[in-house]
């Protein structure tokens, strides 16, 4: 699923920069918002527009165990 949101490298960077606009977790990349919190987006249901989109892709990376994805980003 998270491949269909952000089929290119130039998206998954964008992802991989994206920090948290509000909340607890202001100012933390999505990347590294703990998954409890991202579960919880997922059944409470997740922001509209691009927020969504992308809390959803790294919720979708993270429940597939797919987060090695992300250190070929930090190179």
């Amino acid at each position: 699923m998270a491949q269909e949101l952000f089929p290119d490298k130039t998206e998954f960077i964008k992802l991989y920069r994206t920090r948290m606009p509000f909340g607890k977790y202001k100012g933390v990349r999505l990347v590294d918002l703990p998954e409890p919190y991202l579960v919880w987006f997922s059944q409470e249901g997740f922001p509209q527009g691009a927020l969504g989109k992308m809390l959803r892709a790294v919720y979708e990376i993270k429940r597939n165990g797919l987060e090695y994805l992300f250190r070929q980003v930090e190179k």
